[in-house]
């Protein structure tokens, strides 16, 4: 593999559009021939599991996974899927993990969260930052299944935003260990866990100033350690078979060597492990969408109206169509991301955020669609999908809110961290995304500014769709005074430049191999293509309108009153 200093991003400004094609370029493989005989000796079994053992409504149900299934995941070493295995995980990289982790989501995303919670982000951090000690350490028992843990980031007043945090860790005056007081809110496996991930803010020295600042700070924290309760389990929408409590710290006395990382360097962790989680998150959801996808086609295959099956009805026909659509585009994105990582590339945050957004978005979709397509049936909860619908709506929350992680996505272009983008101009941001947009990407494409010899002959006209987009946005210079309004857009218009690009990345290795399915994957991406390039160009153009700019005046003073009214200000057409 790639020294990490030799990756770059696929998207290293999406906003400004520059796309590294070297890194997309062939569609990567990165599995070799034990790593593939492994996964295949996985997945058959799992898949086995989930089919014969694992009971989504009953864990629906009971609101916990049943014991039996527990215990099958411990047996089958689910707890532990990326431990390295001489600390008693099975070392699987992020693609054999990502290949799982599509069949789990496939069948119950309930257990899907509780894995994830445990080893995605719970104990991420001791295997990203964690020193060699507290690997031996922890990893064994976590790995086994036989201790579960957990991710403590979220806090009541103040969410993820790590500025307003209020727990606090204060270093003892003989230097061996902390005081850790405060509390947690929304926490997956927050009443199973023995083991935590925990950031707190702790006094530290700014040794360029000589001042006492607070900083974020990773710590291990024990169960054991005296003073960690929580709450009782707490009653949700969906993902009802995971447990989620709030959990609290009084006077925690936990040692100086279970601090995670560098004193002061929570943010960083915190970061790299919510990034590892996201990358997770979209093959998943892949997962689900191929689930209900199959729901919907054995129902319309079957069900017969007005004298025909509706699955020739071209309604019908289209719903499904765009199904698959999104399924393709979020299966791509997700072994994309997996194999960059694989591959050793140092930055993956804003691909794995966009697949996170891409799928948790378009999960929802292809579900709706699919109870629209079963009618009555899909909306009882017999069907399973109703059920579907309830878990899905979490990942458009969790992990990072869509709305801030599309923030996220434009800033990264423009090379503004979000704290600071507020004290400046918003036109500046506007001008400086849309003038940079085009200049970046063609450098990436090179010196022909086409996909030429990148992209598979016969896709040569949905390559010219990225190019075609891009080059219109060189004559648009929307000047749009709202930051936020402004940068939505740009963020969507990276997040369908990025799915173009691994979409034509994988339909052309398929068209190369003549794969049984090429055929159908370039009808796929050709699909996805040619709409993603009109929308584009929709966005970029609106912009700048003066249609845009009266829309943004209207939205302002309809929220304004509707806020000053605290809610609906139209008088009622009955006048009371």
């Amino acid at each position: 593999p790639k020294k990490p200093s030799e990756c770059k991003k696929v998207l290293s400004c999406p906003s400004r559009g520059h796309i590294s094609t070297a890194q997309v370029f062939p569609f990567p493989s990165v599995l070799n021939e034990e790593q593939t005989q492994f996964l295949r000796a996985l997945v058959g079994p799992i898949s086995r599991f989930f089919d014969e053992v694992n009971n989504p409504m009953k864990n629906d149900e009971l609101e916990q996974v049943e014991e039996s299934t527990l215990q099958g995941l411990k047996e089958m070493g689910a707890f532990g899927l990326q431990v390295p295995a001489d600390l008693g995980g099975l070392g699987l990289s992020n693609t054999q993990y990502a290949r799982l982790v599509e069949i789990v989501g496939m069948h119950d995303l309930g257990v899907a969260i509780t894995l994830g919670a445990h080893q995605s982000i719970g104990f991420k951090g001791i295997l990203l930052f964690g020193s060699q000690v507290q690997k031996e350490k922890y990893l064994p028992r976590l790995a086994s299944g036989e201790t579960i843990a957990a991710f403590c980031l979220t806090e009541p007043a103040s969410g993820t935003d790590g500025a307003s945090m209020r727990t606090r860790a204060i270093h003892s005056s003989c230097g061996q260990y902390y005081t850790l007081n405060g509390g947690k809110i929304w926490i997956s496996n927050g009443g199973l866990a023995e083991i935590f991930t925990v950031f707190a803010k702790t006094p530290v020295l700014d040794e360029k100033t000589g001042d006492i600042k607070d900083r974020i700070t990773a710590f291990i924290v024990e169960r054991s350690f005296g003073g960690v309760t929580n709450g009782p389990p707490m009653r949700k929408m969906g993902i009802k078979a995971s447990n989620t409590a709030e959990v609290y710290f009084e006077n925690v006395r936990v040692p100086a060597e279970c601090v995670l990382g560098e004193v002061g360097g929570g943010f960083k962790v915190a970061m790299s492990v919510l990034t590892n989680g996201r990358s997770g998150i979209a093959a998943a959801l892949s997962g689900t969408m191929k689930g209900v996808i199959a729901k919907a086609v054995d129902h319309a295959a079957g069900k017969t109206q007005f004298g025909s099956k509706i699955q020739n009805s071209g309604a019908v026909q289209e719903k499904v169509a765009r199904m698959a659509v999104l399924q393709y585009v979020t299966e791509s994105m997700a072994y994309m991301v997996s194999a960059n990582m694989d591959g050793g590339s140092a930055e993956f945050h804003v691909e794995a955020a966009i697949s996170k957004i891409f799928a948790s978005e378009a999960a929802w979709a292809v579900t709706d669609e699919c109870i629209q397509i079963m009618g009555g049936a899909g909306f009882m909860q017999d069907s399973g999908v109703e059920r579907v619908m309830r878990d899905l709506r979490i990942f458009r929350i969790v992990e990072g809110t869509n709305d801030i992680l599309r923030l996220f996505v434009a800033l990264s272009g423009l090379q503004v961290r979000p704290e600071e983008s507020f004290d400046r101009t918003p036109a500046n941001h506007v001008n400086s995304a849309s003038g940079s947009l085009i200049s970046h990407i063609l450098a990436g494409l090179g010196p022909g500014r086409t996909l030429q010899g990148a992209v598979h002959p016969a896709l040569s006209a949905s390559g010219a769709y990225v190019c075609c987009a891009l080059l219109t946005n060189t004559h648009c210079h929307p000047v749009v005074a709202d930051e936020h309004f402004v940068l939505k857009r740009v963020a969507d218009c990276a997040i369908d430049l990025y799915a173009m690009t691994v979409v034509l990345s994988r339909a052309s290795r398929s068209l190369s191999l003549a794969l049984p399915s090429s055929q159908h994957e370039k009808v796929l991406c050709e699909t996805w293509c040619l709409e993603a390039h009109e929308r584009i160009l929709r966005d970029l153009k609106a912009l700048g309108s003066s249609n845009s700019r009266g829309l943004l005046s209207n939205v302002r003073d309809i929220s304004a009153a509707v806020l000053r009214h605290g809610g609906v200000a139209s008088m009622h057409p009955l006048g009371f």
